[in-house]
């Protein structure tokens, strides 16, 4: 596989949280500065490059009843160690990140790629992937965090960017905020998307009107079916 295409479709193609929606937790929780993102997305893709190559090492002698038992093993060490860099090294950041770092271990997007990728693919292919997928991480992580701190703090990287009589918007700093915030990175990063495929010439999907919704299960729940369209909803969930 192409190495490029693999950093590629980690940052862009299947962002783990803009595109898959994937470690939403850590993402919602450290994202309120701009160090904060890049200091959890370095440690998640130190944990993914680690995990996947040794995952992707020992997959032929992994039986496949207990992989996912053995594969959370083996991300607990690679977390244990960048754990003790951190608190070694970064003692501010350990402080700052807290809970956050040994929740690596059980972070959906560490674990998805082990199943997903690493235990199918090569050492080196899923070295390319750890790289690309931490990237994705760290960029979002990343651009949440420095958007809240400009506009809940007035600064990025503790850097004063707003004028002196700048009134920091504390709710963005918040956990409301930080739906908010991410909800619009979503929205914006799917617009961008929509616009390159749109140039090269690839049809995007039609909106699903009240028409096709009529065929779902939960049309019903939705509100978009009275109660003539009962039958047509239990005809779908039978379906």
């Amino acid at each position: 596989m192409n190495p490029l295409k693999i950093i590629k479709n980690g940052i862009i193609d299947e962002s783990p949280t803009l595109v898959q929606c994937i470690g939403l937790c850590p993402t919602l929780a450290v994202s309120t500065s701009a160090s904060n993102g890049v200091g959890m997305g370095i440690a998640a893709t130190a944990v993914l490059i680690g995990s996947n190559m040794a995952v992707s090492a020992i997959r032929k002698f992994v039986p496949s009843e207990i992989r996912i038992p053995i594969f959370i093993v083996v991300i607990a060490g690679f977390v244990t160690v960048v754990q003790l860099l951190i608190s070694g090294f970064a003692p501010a950041l350990d402080r700052s990140l807290g809970i956050f770092i040994p929740l690596i271990v059980v972070n959906c997007i560490i674990l998805a790629r082990a199943e997903a990728f690493a235990f199918k693919n090569g050492v080196v292919d899923s070295f390319f992937d750890g790289i690309g997928m931490g990237l994705g991480f760290t960029i979002a992580l990343t651009s949440i965090g420095a958007v809240r701190e400009l506009l809940g703090n007035g600064t990025i990287f503790d850097i004063v960017l707003t004028p002196a009589g700048y009134q920091p918007a504390l709710l963005v700093i918040l956990a409301p905020g930080g739906f908010i915030t991410l909800g619009i990175c979503m929205a914006l990063f799917r617009l961008y998307k929509a616009k390159a495929a749109e140039k090269k010439g690839i049809p995007l999907p039609e909106s699903v009107g009240e028409e096709g919704c009529a065929a779902c299960g939960n049309a019903v729940l939705c509100g978009i079916l009275g109660e003539a369209g009962k039958e047509i909803g239990k005809e779908g969930e039978k379906s």
